[in-house]
């Protein structure tokens, strides 16, 4: 416009008038043409790429940048400001995250940052967005105390947690019978914090059933005999129906407690929902039922809808849980920003708290108080016939609103 205003022309007996005139013209151009300049959204994604959960970390990648390319329509911009992903590995060491989150916020001058994979890191990082006085969205990390004890208001979590767990696998225990439980759990945040919250679930909604022993062990241990023999011995007098549920991240110790017979008790075993490999392993004992946060069958929406053919055709197996997970977070950042028209922390937090957005899942909504993202659960059982990818059948949706997740932040 400046350009095309400069070149007229004022005749000599009204210039004037004639200068008035294009001096108020080149003003509206001023006012008017001038669109707020882009702006460049730094994005940190930290994941625990190398060690046990490099699986689950590749999966949340793969779903953020899917997310986001869906959610932009493939331009990768939030109105007409341009998003830049840093992607950094943490090696699941918690000391290694915090120092990365640092390095985003500081030397990368990132805007929100997304992340991680082990609960242990995500606890370690909590810090550092208060410090940096920057948002950061937890996923896929599920202790309670992200958004429990150690929650600050710099924390959002599309992850599901401990409790949401614990009350989907709660809501797979047979209703009105008398169940003993054995726990095998790992021995962290996770693990720990999943069997004080399985606890919580079972007095709420199935009171008839309880835990009567709990083992823990390392997520790298080879020999799980002496954990089991513990569990079947408490477990093999007890009346009613007998169970071993596990919480557990990484190579699953299922099929070691399958070798070991715990049938010749009447003990059942609950392994819990994971990932699609994980899975496949229990291919054979049909009938097994469980609570699971994401099965690409389950949820019909348009965003899965896209996801599952999408992912099929790009990486050769269908989205698995945590492929959710990263879509999630993204539909989760672009909503946000998409709301506080801005990657302003201060924006961004009024914008986020109490917000429903669309995921692969559904809709999920920051919960104002704790910022946890109340979403649906699914109850499965393993299907007669099952294949490496054909595993689960749908047994029933758990509402986010029959979730009774308690608000532990002391806000």
């Amino acid at each position: 416009m400046s350009a095309r205003w400069s070149a007229l022309r004022i005749p000599a007996k009204t210039a004037p008038l004639g200068a008035a005139v294009a001096a108020a013209l080149l003003g509206s151009a001023a006012v008017f043409a001038a669109p707020a300049a882009a702006k460049e959204i730094k994005v940190c994604l930290i994941a625990g790429k190398t060690g046990a959960l490099e699986a689950y970390a590749k999966q949340t990648e793969n779903g953020f940048m899917m997310g986001l390319e869906f959610l932009t329509k493939g331009t990768m911009q939030v109105g007409a400001d341009k998003l830049t992903v840093l992607v950094k590995d943490d090696q699941l060491k918690p000391d290694r995250g915090k120092s990365l989150l640092e390095e985003c916020y500081g030397d990368d001058k990132a805007d929100v940052a997304v992340g991680t994979t082990g609960s242990p890191i995500a606890l370690a990082m909590l810090p550092v967005a208060e410090e940096f006085k920057k948002v950061l969205i937890v996923e896929p990390a599920v202790a309670d105390s992200i958004t429990g004890e150690k929650w600050n208001r710099y924390v959002f979590r599309t992850g599901r947690s401990s409790t949401q767990d614990a009350y989907a696998a709660a809501a797979a225990i047979p209703a009105g019978e008398e169940v003993s439980i054995g726990m095998m759990a790992l021995d962290t945040a996770f693990g720990r914090d999943g069997v004080a919250a399985f606890k919580e679930a079972l007095a709420a909604i199935r009171p008839k059933a309880k835990i009567v022993s709990e083992e823990y062990a390392a997520g790298n241990t080879a020999d799980f005999a002496p954990s089991a023999e513990r569990l079947f011995g408490a477990l093999k007098e007890k009346p009613g129906k007998r169970v071993i549920a596990f919480i557990w991240a990484g190579a699953h110790p299922l099929a070691k407690f399958v070798d070991m017979k715990p049938e010749r008790f009447g003990i059942a075993l609950a392994p819990g929902g994971n990932i699609l490999p994980a899975m496949a392993a229990w291919k054979a004992f049909a009938g097994t039922e469980g609570g699971i946060y994401y099965y690409y069958g389950f949820p019909k929406n348009p965003q899965n809808d896209w996801l599952k053919p999408e992912y099929q055709k790009r990486f050769g197996a269908p989205p698995d849980f945590f492929v959710a997970g990263g879509f999630s977070a993204a539909a989760a950042l672009v909503a946000g920003l998409t709301k506080a028209g801005s990657a302003d922390s201060e924006k961004l937090i009024a914008a986020m708290e109490g917000l429903a957005f669309e995921t692969p899942k559904g809709t999920m909504t920051f919960r104002k108080e704790d910022h946890q993202a109340m979403q649906d659960m699914y109850h499965w059982r393993i299907k007669a016939g099952a294949t490496d990818t054909d595993l689960l059948e749908w047994v029933a949706t758990i509402p986010a609103k029959d979730l009774p997740v308690p608000i532990k932040n002391k806000r």
